[in-house]
């Protein structure tokens, strides 16, 4: 008859023991040597790029992308319209971007986005209206200006009373403000009023940044927005882009024209969708080449057209307007005849003036300072840059 030697059991016990031990240390170690998934996307881009939505009852009500550059703490948004068309591979037929996010969700709107602009977007917060009355009250409202009193109501008998002026709105008002229907109101007021409250989230997380960094607060805060990150990494994202100067962010609206398809009216971007990825690439890059020059102020351009075409400095206003360029005049230069392009630098500022070429692929860049004489009448005084279009221009690129 065998007989267990209890030592032996004991020993192998100790192994074990000694083996989990192990392991625990292993796993630990490496958990706590694990990079952050926002910290290693800074590693390969010098940006963060945040996919923000804002939906309601099957609606799309805005999107927008959030681009951070954090070393400055400046920011860009671009807003993408609900109605922005193309052929878009998971529906599988040409439609608005809003359809795909109504009927494939989220991950797949953020994969259609991507091909728009032509760049990855690692990140997305997805709000819901509701959530986010209850997120505006615990952010202590959210601060945006209302030119004139609103009292309005819609055929179901809603109706939304709004004061005017620089007014924080609470939980209920925010939705409110969002939603009112005005039949004197356009497109682009409306645009403006969704945009507003975009600006108006991201001064509102600037304005909690303690709060923020605080992981039991966040944990309350984080409860109203959905992310594809888990709550570490969600509340490291949070915590830097709260960071933001929110007082020099301005939406850019990317622009198109407007065609009927299956009954919707549909935008689809200029140049066959380029033009979004160009002001993608431009906005990016702008935000890292432009550290140590002025980025607080929105840079201002005055269009001639030194060519035959009509209408060409009118729909390159357009154009630059798309990139985040302030469009003083336009009008015809003191010639037609004009066969190269020319950008003249007001102020001085190559890598500004470089910049702007780039983006239209000009590399004619002269410099010339302006009068500042009391009695100097011109009004190139009042802007920094002058493009003078020629003959090489194609109404996108200066032709090489």
């Amino acid at each position: 008859m065998k007989v267990n030697n209890p030592n032996s059991n004991k020993g192998a016990f100790l192994l074990l023991l000694i083996f989990l031990i192990l392991i625990s240390v292993t796993v630990g170690l490496a958990l706590s040597l694990r990079v952050s998934t926002v910290d290693e996307n800074l590693k390969t881009d010098r940006v963060i790029k945040t996919l923000v939505v804002m939906e309601d009852k099957k609606r799309v009500l805005f999107t927008d992308v959030f681009i951070y550059y954090p070393v400055s703490q400046r920011g860009a948004l671009i807003n993408i319209l609900e109605n922005t068309g193309a052929i878009f591979s998971s529906l599988g037929r040409v439609d608005s971007i809003e359809s795909v996010y109504l009927e494939k969700g989220i991950d797949s709107y953020k994969a259609e986005i991507e091909k728009l602009v032509g760049q990855s977007i690692p990140f997305y917060i997805n709000l819901n209206l509701t959530k986010f009355g209850e997120l505006t009250d615990m952010l202590g409202g959210m601060k945006v200006f209302i030119p004139s009193p609103i009292d309005a109501k819609n055929d179901e008998g809603d109706r939304w009373l709004l004061p005017s002026g620089v007014v924080s709105l609470d939980g209920d008002k925010i939705q409110s403000y969002l939603n009112y229907e005005r039949s004197d109101e356009n497109e682009e007021d409306l645009i403006e009023r969704r945009q507003n409250v975009i600006l108006a989230f991201f001064a509102a997380l600037s304005r909690n940044e303690k709060i923020i960094r605080d992981k039991n607060s966040f944990a309350e805060i984080s409860k109203r927005m959905d992310s594809n990150l888990d709550d570490k990494e969600f509340h490291r994202l949070v915590s830097i882009i709260s960071q933001v100067d929110s007082e020099h962010l301005t939406p850019q609206t990317i622009t198109g024209s407007k065609r009927i398809v299956d009954g919707k009216t549909l935008l689809f971007p200029y140049y066959d969708g380029q033009l979004i990825k160009d002001v993608f690439k431009q906005v990016s890059n702008s935000l890292i080449s432009l550290d140590n020059a002025n980025v607080n102020r929105t840079y201002v351009l005055e269009i001639q057209n030194g060519t035959t075409v009509q209408g060409l400095a009118r729909n390159t206003m357009a154009l630059l307007q798309s990139a985040g360029y302030d469009i003083l005049t336009t009008g015809n230069a003191d010639s037609n005849d004009y066969e190269k392009t020319v950008i003249i630098n007001h102020i001085g500022n190559a890598e500004i003036a470089k910049s702007l070429g780039d983006f239209i692929h000009c590399s004619n860049i002269v410099e010339e300072s302006v009068s500042l004489d009391a009695d100097s009448t011109t009004a190139v005084s009042n802007v920094d840059f002058t493009i003078i279009l020629g003959k090489d221009f194609d109404g996108r690129y200066v032709k090489k």
